[in-house]
This record gives structure tokens, sequence and C-alpha cells, in this order.
């Protein structure tokens, strides 16, 4: 009889409802598709893709458009099937067997599974009763285990929260290990470590094309930093980990992206006054956002989701999750959307059902 690996037992599958909401709250896309023009530079770079070859084996085209808008070299940059595999990758590189990696809690489920797979020991750091996480605590922990890696979710998810540049900056200074900043929302937070990677050697970004660029059916991430760090990730990484359709759109997205711009702003504004209106609902408590969506905490969460539900808007419920206990996690979606979740909220808390 064959044997599973052991630990593998341990772990759960990431899952999330498979459902066509008619209003799809649920998983922090962008709620729209890319712009017009950047769809049609898309559909024409597709074309263009001659699907019986390999895709470039070393990613070059993508690779060089990214160091250009950054200010970087192609070699400090790699790329992944989202950032998701990117961060998994990381952990393999600095984890192993009885290696620490610290991050915060609650954050993005998928990080304790990483580290898990990578034969490491995830270490936690409770965010506060606000959901805020203290730098020093973050510092202390890493230094004391002798931690072999960071992981810092800025803004994080499925909090909404985000850590100031100089509290980043304190723990990359500070640390003896390599960070990940995992900034899959930082187009919307209008900060980013990224201009502190020339200083530290340390530092690691990690951002994606799936959220503010709304190529989540792309699946394209990826990470920049110091060109070894670079080349080690690379090399736990399969060879063609992204497929040509996924760089093409990639690029036309990236080479084009200041017609994201006006999106990325009304999804911010979207965001401020979707938190007003709901913080002006009975019993419901929303905490600060710099991404696109809002953790909401309310007594009455398992029962407001079901209700959401049957009238066709889905949003995350986490109400469950002992950290985020009565807490919904809802994206913000386009005005009109917006405008439903409302109506049913409000209705469902005023006790019009």
């Amino acid at each position: 009889m064959w044997q599973i690996r052991p630990g593998l037992d341990t772990l759960k599958s990431y899952h999330v409802p498979d459902i066509a909401w008619p209003v799809k709250l649920d998983a922090n896309e962008r709620a729209e598709a890319p712009p017009p023009a950047v769809q049609a530079a898309i559909a024409e770079r597709l074309a263009a893709v001659a699907a019986n070859r390999y895709p470039e084996i070393g990613q070059h085209s993508l690779k060089q458009a990214l160091a250009n808008g950054l200010r970087l070299e192609p070699e400090n940059i790699v790329l992944g099937n989202g950032s998701s595999e990117v961060l998994a990758a990381i952990c393999r590189v600095f984890g192993g067997p009885g290696r620490k990696i610290v991050q915060p809690s609650p954050s993005f489920s998928m990080y304790p599974i990483y580290c898990k797979l990578a034969d490491s020991v995830p270490l936690t750091v409770e965010l506060d009763a606000g959901f805020a996480l203290a730098p020093e605590k973050v510092l202390a922990t890493a230094l004391k285990e002798q931690a072999a890696l960071i992981i810092l979710c800025n803004p994080n998810n499925p909090t909404g929260g985000a850590m100031a540049p100089e509290a980043v900056e304190y723990i990359v200074a500070g640390a003896r290990c390599p960070v990940v900043v995992d900034e899959a929302y930082g187009e919307f937070s209008g900060q980013s470590a990224l201009p502190l990677l020339g200083k530290y050697r340390n530092l690691i970004v990690a951002r994606t094309f799936s959220k503010a660029y709304g190529l989540a059916a792309a699946r394209v991430g990826y990470a920049a930093g110091d060109r070894e760090i670079i080349a080690a990730i690379g090399k736990v990484l399969l060879p063609y980990n992204l497929n040509a359709f996924s760089l093409a759109a990639a690029q036309a997205a990236w080479e084009m992206r200041g017609e994201f711009a006006p999106g990325i702003a009304g999804t911010v504004a979207e965001r401020e006054r979707l938190a007003i209106a709901l913080r002006e609902l009975p019993a419901v408590e929303v905490f600060p956002s710099a991404t696109n969506f809002l953790l909401v905490r309310t007594g009455r969460a398992k029962a407001l989701a079901e209700y959401l539900a049957a009238r066709g808007v889905g949003v995350r419920d986490f109400s469950a999750a002992p950290s985020l206990a009565g807490c919904l996690r809802i994206t913000v979606g386009t005005g009109a959307e917006n405008d439903a979740l409302l109506a049913a909220t409000g209705k469902f808390l005023h006790g019009e059902v």
C-alpha cells in the first residue's frame, strides 16, 4: 500500500465556493474587465501567439518591461503563476526542516500551507484587537526564534489594513533574514516597499496582475529583489511555469498601466463611499482598508451572509474563524453592485425581512 508524505493529511485544501453570483463580491477581483483599449491590445497580442510553440523559457520580454517600469534589471525579477507561486517558491528557498517562517495572523490563509509544504515551521504574530500589526513584535519574534524568513502582507488580506512605510522599513532593516512583502493589493494603497529595494538586499516585494490589473484569469505574478535571491527562487520554479498567452496579456497590461489609473481611483472612491454607508447601519463595525475590499464585523454575520447569498450577493464569510469572529469580507464592486449590497444589508439589519 502506498504512503502519502507525512504531514499532508493535516493540510486543509484552499477552498472557495465556485458560485457565479449575480453580484460577486467574494474574491477581491477587479469589478470590471480591463479598460477597452487594454482589452484590444491584449487581443492583438494573443492573436500573434504561436500556440504550437513553447513560451519564452527565460520570460525575457515581460521581465524587461517590468524592469524598465520599476527601474530595475531583468535579473531582479522572477515571474510566477500568480504571486502565489512566487510566495510558495520563496518559502521553499528559505524554508526547510525545522526552519522558522514568521507571518502575521490573521492574514492570507495560504501562508501556513506554503510553510508546511516547505517542511518549515510557521510562527504567527497576532494582530491586535483592531487588526493592526506591531512591527516591533514581528522583529522581536524573528530575532528571538532565529527565523529564516519573514512574510508581511501589506496591505493585509483579509483585514484590509496597511503598515506605514517606516514600519515596513523598521522590520527589513532590523531583520537577519529575508523579508518578503506581499503587495497583492499595493496599487490600492498608494504606497509600496519597492523604493527600498536599492537599500536592503534582504527585501523581496511580491506583486500580482490579478487584482488592480483585472487579469485574475491569466494568473501572473512577480517578485522583485536582489539578483542572488531572485536567481535562487528561479531554481525551484518549473520550466515554462507561465504560458505564452498569460505572458502576452500581462505585458500588454503593464505597458498600458496608465489606463488603469482611473479605475483604481474609482475603486478607492467606492471603497470610501461603501465604508461610510456601512458604518451608518446598526451594529456594524467597518475596519480601515487600503485595499479593494472591506472587512466588517456584525453580531449576525453568518445570517447576513446567508441572506445576501439568497439574493444573489456573494461575500466572504470569515465569521467561523476564531480570530475573525463575526467578520465578513466584502469586495468593492461597481457602484450598482455596491448599492445592491447596501440595500440588502440595510433591510436585513433594520429587520425589514
